[in-house]
């Protein structure tokens, strides 16, 4: 597919989306929204994409927030046109995150430079954050006059605990990537010219030594179980999980590629189907 605001990228296994409008700091709009969505479209149809990651063009900004080109009225019909199980125009980051949240690889943000607002939102699904050292971020919504979007009221507790993320909230201030170290919400910071060779790395040890299907399970266990009320919760999705995949040819090659201490070869694929061991959960219409 030809897009105008992302870039799209296969290479070794590896997707890469870039957002892509350098001239205003990659500034989110409606049309970033959708291009993102089906780029993850295509990233969870693609057996041979094994990871992704996730960054923006230029030097200065990964993504500054909602592009404030429209002035006072920026916010004024709430999100998108879309009011699917929402009853009132949806977000349209959260339309994004719950994507993210959904996508069945592993997904890394190279965090570029600035962040704000739906730039830092949207990352928070993302499995691991990794930033560059000029990177800042900014919870900036209440210096709006809105609230946070992107569905970040349920991520960013759950990713850095509620003080820090009442903290970011309640004062909207802009803050450097090593408090963003510090507090948990990435990684780890790298100079600007290491930091998509470093995400790279992790992508690179995920695609050559993993079954797809169980990284592919591994992530929505992973995210669905932070809701839980008991253990007993994770146990019984455990037991489920263990039954399948102990009983595939996936389990098959991973022991013995490593009695044979080979790369593994693993056949079974994401697009043969998930094995249902969710059975109460309800798939959400995130488009």
């Amino acid at each position: 597919m030809d897009y105008s605001e992302i870039l799209y990228d296969v290479a070794d296994g590896i997707a890469t989306i870039t957002l892509h409008r350098p001239e205003r700091m990659n500034a989110f709009t409606g049309t970033m929204m959708y291009e993102v969505i089906s780029a993850f479209d295509e990233v969870d149809a693609d057996d041979d994409v094994r990871a992704v990651i996730v960054t923006g063009s230029g030097e200065r900004a990964f993504c500054a927030g909602a592009d404030l080109g429209t002035g006072g009225d920026t916010f004024a019909k709430g999100g998108s046109d879309i009011q699917t199980d929402v009853g009132v125009p949806r977000d349209g980051g959260g339309m994004v995150s719950l994507r993210i949240f959904e996508c069945t690889k592993p997904v890394i943000g190279a965090i570029n430079g600035a962040a704000v607002g739906v730039g830092v939102t949207m990352t928070l699904p993302m499995d691991i954050r990794l930033a560059a050292e000029n990177a800042r971020f900014g919870f900036v919504f209440a210096r709006r006059g809105i609230v946070p979007e992107a569905c970040s009221s349920w991520f960013l507790p759950r990713l850095v605990g509620i003080s820090a993320a009442a903290e970011w909230c309640y004062t909207g201030r802009v803050f450097p990537a090593a408090e963003a170290l510090e507090r948990g919400l990435v990684r780890s910071v790298h100079a600007p010219d290491d930091l998509l060779p470093a995400a790279r790395a992790i992508a690179r040890e995920i695609a050559d030594n993993t079954a797809p299907v169980s990284v592919a399970l591994t992530r929505q266990m992973l995210w669905r179980m932070l809701g839980a009320d008991h253990p007993m919760e994770a146990h019984r999705v455990d037991s489920r999980g263990i039954l399948s995949r102990g009983a595939s040819a996936d389990a098959k090659e991973g022991v013995e590629s490593f009695l044979e201490k080979r790369q593994p070869v693993y056949p079974v694929k994401v697009s043969d189907g998930l094995p249902d061991i969710f059975p109460d959960y309800v798939e959400p219409d995130f488009h």
